[in-house]
């Protein structure tokens, strides 16, 4: 264990960087980097060499749920933004649900124009990794969806009991995440559903030819579950086509949200329960995006719906789900906080994070108690 973990210690201090620190600039947001680094390291400036150190007391720590930041937005398709999500949901993780807060290994190191390894060519692979990662191995992969699947598979590897909680970026990342958590478990035996929360579908083949998007994720990971009516979706709204093509055409399942607004969240827990269990299902991966919710609840988000879920109904199906199954991972996506285009202003990011917190929060907490 020691000479694995110490090898994989050294590729997280090459492929990740310090809590915050996912999305490069020199100014912008600097502030609040410095807020984040007091907080995790009684520190505001150079904390490399303590996160390094807390990273070494992983195999230690009684947390069952272990932080990843994903800080890319190139997945996306409509509007950016949401490479801010993962520190400004740390801040707001700390500043109003600090009891939740875990292990953190950090963020993603994020080149912006890259989405995945297999869309470049191998002299642009070869720059990446020479300016990534000058001072050790070149086979180390460059691009955000490569480098989280990379992490993930050695996490779970070491790792089997853990969880991690993603967080995002836009939703394209939970392809990387739940792949190697469904591959994971599937290794071990464990009977395992998807439980998305969404306004959209994410069933897309691919989009404008890319296979690996935030419309197209959902699709690609279904050859990882046991069945793909393992793939529970609530909350959606928001689709060219009716609930019946979808669930016709990939055998998912999914309660849309105007059901969950007239049957009630409590039916629809226990509709999904009794699937879980005739599916004989040991645990669920929850992938939130956060334009679940009603756009009048996140309208900081890159596709604001209206007529989505309240926050309340989320956290009504997550408990109960909860008190039946272990969640034994989870994401957060899509919390863009300097973006909103439902005109609310300032308010649509205090909301949109508020809201995101408390659930991230709820997620964090049942991983870390199962």
């Amino acid at each position: 264990m020691n000479t694995e973990f110490n090898a994989f210690l050294t590729m997280l201090g090459s492929c990740l960087c310090p809590p915050g620190d996912g999305v490069y600039t020199v100014n912008t947001a600097k502030e609040r980097k410095e807020v984040l680094r007091r907080q995790l390291f009684q520190q505001s400036d150079d904390v490399r060499d303590k996160w390094l150190q807390q990273l070494a007391n992983l195999p230690t720590d009684g947390n069952q749920a272990a932080i990843l930041g994903i800080s890319s937005d190139c997945g996306g398709g409509i509007l950016r933004g949401a490479n801010w999500g993962p520190l400004f949901l740390r801040l707001a993780l700390l500043e109003q649900q600090p009891d939740s807060y875990t292990f953190d290994l950090g963020d993603v190191r994020v080149v912006p124009h890259l989405l995945h390894d297999k869309y470049l060519n191998g002299q642009t692979i070869s720059h990446c990794q020479q300016v990534l990662y000058p001072n050790t191995q070149h086979e180390l992969p460059v691009s955000p969806l490569s480098i989280t699947e990379f992490v993930a598979d050695a996490f779970y590897q070491l790792f089997p009991e853990k969880g991690l909680f993603g967080i995002g970026g836009d939703h394209s990342i939970s392809y990387p995440l739940t792949k190697s958590y469904l591959k994971a478990r599937r290794g071990r035996g464990v009977r395992t559903a998807i439980i998305h929360f969404d306004a959209h579908t994410d069933l897309l083949t691919e989009r404008l030819g890319i296979d690996l998007c935030f419309g197209s994720w959902c699709t690609h990971i279904l050859e990882f579950l046991p069945s793909p009516a393992n793939l529970i979706q609530l909350g959606i709204r928001s689709s060219g086509k009716p609930k019946s093509h979808w669930q016709d055409t990939f055998g998912v399942t999914q309660f849309w949200a105007d059901e969950i607004r007239q049957h009630g969240a409590v039916v629809v827990a226990q509709n999904i329960i009794a699937q879980l269990k005739e599916a004989q299902v040991d645990e669920l991966y929850v992938s939130y995006d956060i334009d679940a919710l009603d756009a009048s609840f996140a309208a900081a988000t890159g596709t604001p719906e209206f007529g989505g879920m309240t926050p309340d109904e989320s956290l009504t199906i997550l408990k109960l789900l909860a008190a039946e199954f272990p969640i034994t991972a989870a994401d957060m996506m899509e919390i863009a906080p300097f973006t909103d285009a439902t005109g609310q202003g300032v308010g649509a990011n205090i909301s949109t994070l508020r809201e995101g917190a408390k659930l991230s929060a709820f997620l964090l907490d049942a991983i870390n108690k199962r």
